[in-house]
């Protein structure tokens, strides 16, 4: 019986990191099933940038960003090492900003009393990923979380909106997300912008 071209097999897709070695681009790697180190070409499906705020971007890794814009593709930006340091995610994203291009926030990071990162907070739904339990739970946020991220919210929904759909699977909107492996912390977002690639059309 033939099947349709929707149920055919698809190939996996291509997905390269880059980033300085401080940032464990081959730890990220690893977990996405990527290849490091990434080779900047228009064949590959996804890049993904690691980034260490701390350490900062090193210019082989902006070369690399640039040399994929000529061939828009999409682009997502992953920030580790965020325990035990002082630089956080924030200033990552500023840096990114900076060197790379704007780059969109849809989760912030949420602190222990300790400053160690806990939590993610959607911008989108205003949910908060607590990651201190496993699994970790969704919970609704209270009036001042709220307060504190409306801002941001406001500023990342319209940059959503003036995109418009399918921005982030053209290579044209970067997405910044935090992620500490040893707790999965942000690994499940990633792996939803992964899914998008992969069902995005074009893809086979």
């Amino acid at each position: 019986m033939p099947t349709s071209a929707d149920s055919s097999p698809r190939t996996p897709i291509v997905i390269e990191v880059f980033g300085h070695v401080s940032a464990q681009p081959g730890a990220v790697a690893k977990r996405f099933g990527a290849h490091f180190p990434g080779k900047a070409e228009s064949t590959c499906d996804l890049a993904i940038f690691a980034v260490n705020p701390a350490a900062g971007i090193d210019a082989e890794t902006i070369e690399a960003w640039q040399g994929l814009s000529a061939f828009q593709v999409p682009r997502l930006v992953v920030v580790t090492s965020l325990e035990g340091s002082e630089a956080d995610f924030d200033d990552a994203v500023l840096i990114g900003n900076r060197v790379f291009d704007q780059l969109i926030t849809p989760y912030l990071v949420l602190h222990s009393e300790s400053g160690s990162p806990v939590a993610l907070i959607s911008l989108e739904t205003q949910q908060i990923l607590d990651f201190t339990t496993n699994p970790p739970q969704s919970i609704p946020s209270d009036l001042e979380h709220q307060d504190l991220i409306s801002d941001f919210r406001d500023e990342y929904l319209e940059m959503i909106e003036s995109s418009g759909e399918g921005a982030f699977e053209a290579g044209l909107l970067f997405p910044a997300i935090p992620l500490i492996l040893e707790n999965n912390l942000g690994v499940e977002i990633i792996e939803s912008y992964i899914a998008k690639i992969a069902e995005s059309p074009g893809v086979s």
